[in-house]
């Protein structure tokens, strides 16, 4: 399954109205860690079996949405689950960091 670029126009219907939890990378293009973490992001994305799905808020784009969320700082990352924040944590992380906190 491939990333889900998320906006203001399809985050209730991708996230927050999702049968499964969805990891939400907050992240800019001028942002470092967040082109670091790309390459994770995707893969972690590519290897979903349907259980859980990966969307990314461009933060320039979507001011809206980061400011919603009180982003500050990124790569921030987001597990929703029935529509609330199940956890978080920000900066760059590993494949299998992302992964503990899709369970």
């Amino acid at each position: 399954m491939a990333e889900i670029t998320l906006t203001t126009e399809n985050f209730q219907e991708e996230v927050l109205e999702s049968q499964v939890p969805v990891l939400v990378d907050f992240w800019a293009t001028w942002c470092g860690p967040c082109q670091m973490m790309g390459p994770v992001v995707e893969e972690l994305a590519n290897q979903s079996d349907g259980s859980y799905k990966v969307g990314k808020v461009n933060v320039d784009e979507q001011g809206e949405l980061a400011q919603k969320y009180g982003i500050m700082s990124i790569p921030a990352f987001y597990v929703f689950k029935d529509g609330n924040i199940h956890a978080s944590t920000i900066g760059a992380q590993s494949k299998d960091a992302l992964l503990a906190l899709l369970k």
